[in-house]
């Protein structure tokens, strides 16, 4: 399947990802592949690059690189890039808050509707984690993004979510527990309070240590994580959405995916699939389960009628 280099500019920096086509000459319908919490390459794998010594090594294949496949497999394209500060994007990752990255989704969607390969009229998301809130804001503002896969989902603010997976994870450090011990984590989870008191406050910024050294997170995406939640951005979706969890989650309970599914019930029809034996990263789920869910979105990609400013521009 070919697959193409794409940098494009989001605000005042220059992000960078991967176009990638089913085999064949068409206009394929597509999906924009967004990354879960915390410093992510365009695979969806921890980033490693710009973030050396955060994360523990042996780290599974990201779910995005593998969904791209099974997506290209499936005849559907998609696109997927480097966070801010995260592999060879521009930026910091730390400093930057979530409404930015709706920003730069919704520049990435702009730039996928425009490839030659894509058919915009057929566009969807998938959001993991982080990427679900994103992919929630960005289709809640453009009628004419089509369906949602959405893994990973939580249904409350980040505040709840959070405090719930560190309880677990200190649950699961007293078992066998088979995620590795990133750095970062251990030392966000230890701090999480103090981090939730600072953002209320409306602070700026909190210093963190980690063993190679302090960093500052700007603090304005944790305090808009906490505001607003999935649950009360699905109430603003009118589109088909299927909510995906891995049972075996610790960052985001598996107790979300029903609550996100009651407030989307009205106008969504929600279907939800829970993957046995998978944590969130669904990185334990044998390829057939990425077959399906692929299978899936390609099914639900149906025309959507393009505003008449895309209309304007060209793109039919």
């Amino acid at each position: 399947m070919p697959s193409q280099e794409i940098r494009f500019t989001a605000g005042e920096v220059e992000l960078a990802g991967t176009l990638t086509l089913p085999d064949g000459e068409a206009r394929w319908p597509a999906a924009l592949l967004l990354p879960s919490l915390l410093p992510r390459d365009r695979d969806g794998r921890f980033d490693r690059t710009r973030h050396p010594g955060w994360f523990a090594e042996g780290a599974a294949p990201g779910l995005l690189g593998r969904l791209a496949e099974a997506l290209a497999a499936r005849g559907v394209a998609s696109f997927r890039w480097d966070k801010r500060g995260c592999g060879v994007s521009g930026g910091e990752w730390e400093t930057t808050g979530l409404f930015t990255l709706v920003d730069d989704a919704r520049d990435a969607v702009a730039v996928l509707r425009g490839q030659d390969a894509v058919d915009p009229a057929r566009v969807g998301l998938v959001g993991h984690g982080e990427g679900a809130w994103i992919a929630l804001s960005v289709a809640a503002a453009d009628p004419a993004i089509g369906p949602l896969t959405l893994v990973g989902a939580p249904a409350r603010g980040l505040r709840d979510v959070l405090r719930r997976a560190v309880s677990e994870r200190a649950r699961r450090r007293l078992g066998n527990d088979p995620e590795p011990a990133h750095p970062l984590v251990a030392v966000l989870d230890r701090a999480l309070e103090e981090l939730i008191e600072r953002a209320e406050r409306g602070e700026l910024a909190m210093t963190i240590h980690l063993p190679d050294g302090p960093v500052t997170l700007g603090l304005a995406a944790w305090e808009q994580g906490f505001r607003i939640s999935d649950r009360a951005l699905a109430t603003l979706q009118e589109r088909s959405v299927t909510i995906v969890h891995g049972a075996a989650d610790a960052w985001v309970d598996p107790e979300e995916g029903p609550l996100l599914e009651a407030a989307l019930a009205d106008r969504s029809a929600p279907r939800r699939i829970v993957v046995l034996g998978s944590g969130h990263e669904l990185a334990e789920a044998p390829d057939t389960v990425l077959r399906d869910l692929a299978a899936d979105l390609a099914a639900r990609l149906q025309p959507r009628r393009l505003p008449t400013v895309l209309l304007s521009i060209g793109l039919r």
